[in-house]
């Protein structure tokens, strides 16, 4: 019914935006459509490819050669940017994937794979992601980096990045999830410069120092109001046995017929956070053989009274 009832109003309603998600650039057009513009030095610099891809059938190719340098600043880059809705007091989550294939360069020096910009002009972003040798990492206004990891090659790293954006240190803060598991807690920080506005750049931005050709893959990239809304969806119910199904053991819970109930929000962290993974399996809530039957005797029972009582 939920279901109908949604497909109707999004027919009625064409430009109505659901649960919680603001955009999307997750390249599923096929272009970079999605994005307010480039910086590139060539087309071929930032390419939407079909493979490797983590979700849906496109994602992101961003190369980047020594020299590449497009708008005339210190570093070499090529970068997607996209002026979303982040202001003062705002808070958003976002989820994506980064891929750094097996060559992708070490160096003792910044690579920006993500940022978030300031309109300002100069001077490091508020936030950004990079790599520094064979780390990832997490720094956020006055050089702070609250998080950092081992960089692995060849496999993709999943993201989901909580914000509150403020140039109060008091107000804002940032929470962070990697490949499923909560590994920075709420962090109280600056998340913006004073009277400076904001906006996403994805791709890659490195020191101008790197001598060897850069590439690095992203896919799925979603900016939502709550957590539930940047999460994979909830797996499917299971099929239920055929009625030919062996009866179970004795004492084992009988699962044909029962009821699949799948966490409709679930919420990744660590054990000691007390929260379950990204993902979980669906639980069966099902009834034993012999609650089944005495079940059906009463409502049998019930059927025979009903009959007997209209024959009056």
């Amino acid at each position: 019914m939920r279901g109908l009832l949604v497909s109707l109003l999004a027919v009625l309603v064409p430009g109505l935006s659901w649960a919680g998600i603001v955009w999307k650039g997750d390249f599923e057009t096929g272009d970079l459509s999605q994005y307010s513009g480039t910086q590139r030095v060539s087309a071929d610099r930032l390419q939407v490819v079909a493979s490797p891809v983590t979700q849906g059938r496109h994602a992101l190719m961003a190369t980047v050669k020594q020299g590449d340098d497009p708008i005339n600043s210190s570093g070499n880059r090529n970068e997607l940017y996209y002026q979303g809705k982040e202001q003062e007091g705002s808070e958003y989550y976002y989820r994506w994937q980064v891929l750094f294939p097996a060559d992708y360069p070490s160096v003792k020096t910044w690579q920006v794979f993500t940022q978030w910009h300031h309109d300002g002009c100069c001077g490091s972003p508020p936030v950004e992601f990079f790599v520094y040798g064979e780390e990832l990492r997490l720094t956020l206004t006055d050089s702070v980096t609250p998080w950092s990891t081992k960089l692995v090659r060849g496999q993709w790293q999943d993201f989901v990045f909580h914000v509150k954006w403020s140039s109060d240190p008091a107000v804002g803060f940032v929470e962070l999830w990697h490949n499923g598991q909560r590994v920075l807690n709420r962090y109280a920080h600056a998340t913006m410069y004073a009277g400076d506005g904001i906006y996403l750049k994805l791709g890659l931005y490195r020191s101008d120092t790197v001598l060897p050709v850069g590439v690095v893959y992203h896919d799925g990239f979603t900016q939502a109001t709550s957590l539930e809304d940047v999460l994979p969806p909830a797996p499917a119910p299971q099929p239920t046995p055929d009625a030919g199904t062996p009866t179970p053991d004795a004492g084992t819970p009988e699962t044909d017929g029962g009821i699949v109930v799948t966490p409709t929000s679930p919420v990744p962290g660590t054990g000691s956070s007390g929260e379950p993974p990204l993902s979980e399996e669906p639980i069966r809530v099902g009834c034993s053989s012999a609650g089944g039957s005495l079940w059906m005797m009463a409502l049998l029972g019930l059927g025979g009274l009903l009959r007997r009582f209209r024959r009056r």
